[in-house]
């Protein structure tokens, strides 16, 4: 199992990495997405698995028959977020392989079907919308919706499905293949250190907390910035920045997170007042009042800068997700699979598993991450906790599957 995982490991690291940044730029529909489904298409077909692509692009990857129910699955995604960490997403999909691998030596004998999965455009880094293939999977994302969507370069969706094979007529809800699935588990590298507070290698998961994304549009007026008066201007930067300002100390206040980590200005010139300063918020509490006590605040100091400033407003909620409960049967279950004394934790970050815990019983195990680092090159998990995190995850689909 142990160097399974590390050949794994070694032949998905170059993929999609930036020489310059050490990132990873893996990215829904691009030639790196392409060299990742590559990878998982091989690893399947090594292992004499059933590989096929569903109706959205998500990869499967079958022990025993699709169509007989009461399956288990586990896997997670492997694209990434511009210049994201090498764990996140990877290490559930690795992960997974290794514990099959593991279960065949150990001589497990499977009782039910067992399916390793990569799901499509996980980050939503290319269209701005998160878990793109689970929620047309779960029916959370319409035809009509995703059709819309279009990357920095306004290319749509649908013009890079079809570019990269795949057709794009045929995406829609799932609820067949959904209905065949008894248990999905997740792993995960955790983002946070819970764990390493703790100091446990391993975690289960107890819920995601509710998040969104939301488009704010700060409107002005170009003009030259070097002959207009200040009292003069209609400029959007101060009131943007003053929009920043608040949405940290509205998060602080509240015990949440708010972030404002993309913006696009027009017409983007440096001697040149801006017409239009596009910022995206992401916001994420414990609970659904704390959110929405949040994202008001930050949009109500938004409206208020903006009147001074003289700027018209425009807010978008183009996302949300609301508050995910594990499965508490399945949750508890893998506690005792695991030996009963793992820790249990929640987490703001979102996830495939959230998105299907509507359809299908879904739960999460987090690997270690010692310095609490995602999202970014610096992102790691240690070699022992990595191994521990495949013999957990062997250990519980050997419970559900096996059995």
């Amino acid at each position: 199992m142990t160097a399974s995982f590390h050949e794994m490991w070694r032949q998905l690291a170059p993929v999609g990495r930036h020489p310059d940044s050490g990132g990873y730029r893996r990215h829904a529909w691009t030639g790196a997405d392409a060299d990742c489904r590559t990878w998982f298409q091989e690893q399947a077909e090594a292992r004499g698995l059933h590989y096929e692509t569903d109706r959205n692009g998500n990869q499967w990857a079958w022990l025993g028959d699709p169509l007989a129910g009461g399956a288990v699955v586990t896997g997670s995604h492997l694209d990434s977020v511009p210049d994201g960490g090498a764990f996140d997403g990877p290490l559930g999909v690795v992960s997974s392989f290794a514990a099959l691998d593991e279960l065949r030596a150990r001589g497990a004998e499977f009782t039910r079907p067992l399916a390793i999965t990569n799901f499509g455009d996980e980050e939503g880094a290319r269209f701005g919308l998160a878990c793109v293939g689970s929620r047309l999977a779960a029916g959370q994302l319409t035809r009509e919706a995703a059709y819309e969507l279009r990357d920095g370069d306004g290319i749509t969706l649908p013009q890079a499905m079809e570019a990269a094979g795949y057709d794009p007529a045929a995406i829609g809800p799932d609820p067949e293949r959904l209905a065949r699935i008894d248990a999905f588990v997740e792993l995960h590298v955790e983002q946070g250190r819970a764990l390493d507070l703790t100091g446990d290698p391993v975690g289960v998961a107890s819920a995601i907390w509710p998040h969104g994304r939301w488009r704010y549009d700060f409107r002005g007026e170009a003009n030259h910035a070097g002959t207009t008066r200040l009292v003069d201007r209609r400029d959007p930067m101060p009131t943007y920045a003053e929009t920043v300002l608040a949405a940290r100390r509205a998060a602080e206040l509240a015990g949440a997170v708010a972030t404002f980590g993309k913006i696009a200005v027009e017409p983007n010139g440096v001697n040149a007042i801006p017409s239009l300063v596009r910022g995206w918020l992401d916001s994420r509490a414990a609970d659904q009042a704390t959110l929405d006590t949040v994202t008001a605040a930050v949009e109500s100091a938004a409206a208020e800068a903006a009147a001074r400033h003289g700027v018209d407003l425009t807010v978008v909620r183009e996302s949300f997700t609301p508050v995910v409960e594990f499965d508490h049967a399945l949750r508890d279950e893998l506690g005792k699979l695991l030996g009963g004394r793992v820790p249990v934790l929640g987490t703001g970050a979102g996830h495939d598993a959230g998105i299907l815990s509507a359809a299908v019983p879904t739960a999460m195990l987090f690997v270690r991450n010692p310095t609490g680092v995602s999202h970014s090159p610096a992102e790691r998990a240690e070699e022992d906790d990595c191994v521990a995190g495949v013999r957990a995850l062997a250990d519980v689909l050997e419970g559900l599957a096996c059995r």
